[in-house]
């Protein structure tokens, strides 16, 4: 009996000093019980609701890093709360400690890197806009004067505004809540173009009943990479998660990962959205970094 004690104290002054050791984000977790994930409703195929949970890419990724989060604070029954998060209030939702970690479809830039921190990319990608085929749109110029729909909160809301004013367009841009709200936005004719993230585009054309009905078109705007998000000044967070995204890149599970996502049919109907992995990609998981392109 009093050698089960000294081994029971002896485990729970481990614990306490791995504890009093903890810093930031995994000080948080670990005293909090609980891990708080951002999850996007509606980027597909990056991380999305499938009707009955959340699944996509990146959400894959962000799993992986909870798992390593597990590891490192010895804490296996780590509970995990998903919170959904939208292009406007992810970055918020992170500085007040609303969410922990959020691995969706956010555009690491030199302007967010003041209000959070980014890990290594994983994914590369054009800002291009997404039309009804039978509108005649082939490229931004033929924008000038008609109505354009972006996601608020996003990079891309950024450069169609710019590309506005410097083109002298007259492009009448409206910002909706969320990625789903901009497509409907198209479908219902309220916008001749859906400004957005390349392979987001992509998604919604696949996953849609009439998917011929639409084109991805256009010369890029510009070319950016998204990563996970965390807080600032979190070093251990960073090593950890860095960590974890360097391994899946160099082992060839990142692309395996891409491949599941972007060239086979993904739930909940199956569809494949039939998007090769780029040059950019490959050069990406052979040399992971965390550098932004914009």
């Amino acid at each position: 009996m009093r050698a089960a004690l000294v081994a029971l104290a002896t485990a729970w002054l481990a614990c306490s000093a791995q504890a009093q050791e903890l810093t930031g984000t995994l000080r948080k977790v670990h005293d909090d019980g609980v891990v708080l994930l951002g999850v996007r409703e509606a980027s597909i195929p990056f991380s999305y609701f499938d009707g009955q949970t959340t699944v996509g890419y990146s959400q894959s990724i962000a799993m992986a890093i909870v798992e390593q989060i597990k590891k490192t604070l010895g804490l296996p029954d780590l509970k995990i709360r998903e919170v959904a998060v939208t292009s406007s209030n992810r970055i918020p939702m992170l500085q007040n400690s609303q969410i922990d970690l959020e691995c969706g479809s956010t555009t690491h830039t030199h302007e967010r890197e003041s209000e959070a921190a980014f890990s290594d990319s994983f994914f590369q990608y054009a800002v291009r806009m997404l039309v009804k085929r039978s509108s005649g749109i082939t490229d931004f110029p033929d924008l000038a004067g008609k109505p354009v729909v972006t996601t608020a909160g996003t990079s891309d809301e950024r450069l169609v505004r710019e590309l506005n004013a410097e083109k002298h367009l007259n492009m009448r841009i409206t910002s909706a809540r969320d990625h789903s709200d901009a497509f409907v936005a198209l479908k219902q004719d309220r916008a001749v173009a859906f400004v957005m993230d390349e392979p987001i585009v992509y998604g919604f054309k696949a996953t849609d009943a009439h998917p011929d009905d639409f084109l991805v078109t256009g010369t890029p705007l510009g070319y950016e990479v998204y990563a996970c998000m965390f807080r600032k000044g979190d070093a251990p967070m960073r090593e950890l998660v860095n960590g974890v995204v360097e391994r899946m890149q160099t082992s060839g599970e990142a692309e395996h990962l891409y491949n599941v996502w972007f060239t086979q049919p993904i739930p909940p109907h199956g569809i494949n959205l039939n998007f090769p992995m780029s040059a950019a990609m490959r050069a990406l998981f052979a040399h992971p970094n965390d550098r932004a392109l914009d």
